[in-house]
């Protein structure tokens, strides 16, 4: 009888008698050490060496990754970089492009098991990756005990609520990296930059994804250790690496390239020409930018002329996205705002121009160089305030 009620009491409270909010708070410590174990250590490390990790913490992160994953490092490692290298084809293993938003963020996981069976990925993708005793004889071979560990802990600390506990675990990175970062983060959200991919940002704060949640930043700069860009982005996972940093358990080896400015030159030359192929990402943004000015001020004096804008305010989000980016439903409208706008046609013509300057593979740095000083006139002698101004701004611009 003892023993029953010693029982009956073990599942109600556990070992500890935990309150209801001590045991979310652990829910939610425990899950976001899984994020900053997978952001850090299996994304920035291991997949992009963007950094290093001193031996103590890139081993707490693979023995916890054991416990609340049971993630192989070379699997989770090799379906990310064939993820970069074939983004948004039909052969990358997670893109809703290829496969479709709700397949991705509901059956994300399964996509990911069915591709960690491909040997030609593993072999091909997951060079660097740990290969030591404890990876092969513990980490690689019994992954699944792992999580069966940790739910054999929750039990024995929150007794039957402990099931619970683990269950939120283990569906936390299927959820959040599976579902939401490789669907939604291709599929919805803002973008700061032009990447040849669809990659979004889903929120400026990068808290509860670890800062995975700047994803178009990272497509952009695949093998920078920091995610966020711009100032009021906010990268949570970039914090933890800072303070590891500073106490010699990290070195940071890449951060997004910052585009310098000095003093404008008279004509833009080969120093301006390699100052934009390199900041290219960054200069297309501030073009970008000046393109949304462009539109709006055109839309604000069609409202005072008490004229139609709604095919230009349709329009105007698309006057700055490659075309292949442009949806078909959304074609006709840009072509009717471009007809009936011709500054703004302009810009978007010059700006596809510029876009060549890094997209053209035949042409030589000394008619590259040519071809820049030319864009150069044209933009300054156009008689658009917004040409002339960036142009000058281009001419300024140095590694």
């Amino acid at each position: 009888m003892i023993f029953f009620d010693a029982a009956l009491d073990w599942l109600a409270h556990g070992l500890v008698a935990a309150s209801w909010w001590q045991i979310v708070l652990y829910t939610l410590v425990t899950t976001h050490i899984t994020i900053a174990s997978v952001t850090i250590y299996l994304h920035r490390h291991q997949a992009h060496r963007a950094m290093d990790l001193h031996a103590l913490p890139a081993h707490f992160f693979r023995f916890w990754l054991w416990l609340g994953t049971g993630q192989v490092t070379k699997e989770w490692v090799s379906i990310h970089r064939k993820h970069h290298a074939k983004c948004e084809t039909a052969e990358d293993p997670h893109s809703p492009q290829a496969h479709g938003i709700k397949t991705v963020f509901w059956k994300g996981a399964e996509l990911y098991r069915a591709e960690s069976k491909n040997m030609e990925t593993m072999v091909k993708y997951g060079h660097g990756t740990p290969s030591d005793w404890i990876e092969r004889n513990l980490y690689t071979r019994y992954s699944w005990q792992g999580v069966g560990l940790m739910l054999i802990l929750n039990l024995a600390l929150f007794g039957a609520a402990g099931l619970a506990v683990w269950a939120v675990q283990m569906a936390w990175i299927p959820v959040t990296a599976a579902g939401i970062i490789n669907g939604i983060g291709h599929y919805w959200g803002y973008r700061n930059f032009e990447a040849p991919d669809a990659s979004t940002n889903i929120s400026p704060w990068g808290i509860m994804i670890g800062g995975e949640e700047l994803h178009n930043n990272h497509h952009t700069y695949p093998t920078s250790a920091k995610f966020s860009v711009k100032p009021y982005e906010f990268d949570i996972g970039w914090v933890y690496i800072r303070a590891m940093e500073k106490v010699g358990l990290a070195t940071v080896k890449k951060v997004p390239p910052k585009l310098l400015l000095g003093s404008i030159q008279p004509v833009a030359d080969e120093k301006t020409l390699e100052a934009l192929i390199a900041h290219r990402y960054e200069v297309m943004a501030g073009y970008a930018r000046e393109l949304r000015r462009a539109g709006k001020s055109e839309i604000e004096a069609l409202k005072a002329r008490k004229a139609d804008a709604s095919v230009l305010q349709a329009a105007n989000r698309w006057l700055h996205r490659d075309d292949d980016k442009v949806p078909a439903a959304a074609r006709s409208q840009l072509a009717q705002a471009r007809a009936e706008h011709p500054v703004l046609d302009k810009m978007v013509t010059m700006r596809e121009e510029l876009r060549q300057m890094w997209l053209t593979t035949s042409a030589s740095r000394e008619q590259l160089a040519s071809d820049l000083q030319a864009w150069c006139h044209r933009a300054e002698e156009s008689g658009i305030a917004a040409l002339r101004d960036f142009s000058l701004k281009l001419r300024a611009a140095r590694i």
